[in-house]
């Protein structure tokens, strides 16, 4: 029974990463690459894309089990590169929209803290390859 929870547990963590990644990639990839470019990233659109197959790929890797150091310590170090970098709660003077971020920022940290987690778990259940460390 422990195995399947720790699955179904990889399982819920990645829907977060498959969810926005295909709303980077097909439903909403003008709204992001918009939201993008207000924020200062370069060539927004092509950025946006890039994030979406990263998290698509890093869900993927997650759920079945691929390189999970690897790939738990990728998820952790992107997420709190968006975090600080789309998500600058601190800098919003209106309230609902600091509210907004906040949020934003704050959930992309705790993704951040579940990759760093799978980076160092040393028993995984239902994995396809060993760790790359």
């Amino acid at each position: 029974m422990r195995d399947e929870v720790l699955w179904l547990g990889r399982l819920l963590f990645s829907l977060v990463l498959f969810d926005n990644g295909y709303r980077h990639l097909v439903s909403n990839t003008e709204a992001s690459s918009q939201y993008a470019a207000y924020k200062g990233v370069p060539n927004a659109k092509l950025m946006v894309q890039i994030t979406g197959v990263l998290m698509v790929l890093g869900g993927i890797a997650v759920v079945l089990g691929i390189w999970m150091d690897l790939a738990g310590l990728l998820i952790a170090v992107l997420m709190v590169i968006y975090a600080f970098k789309m998500h600058t709660f601190w800098a919003e003077t209106d309230p609902q929209t600091q509210a907004i971020e906040r949020a934003q920022f704050m959930k992309n940290i705790s993704i951040a803290g579940g990759g760093l987690i799978l980076s160092v778990f040393t028993y995984l259940p239902y994995t396809l390859t060993d760790g790359v460390f």
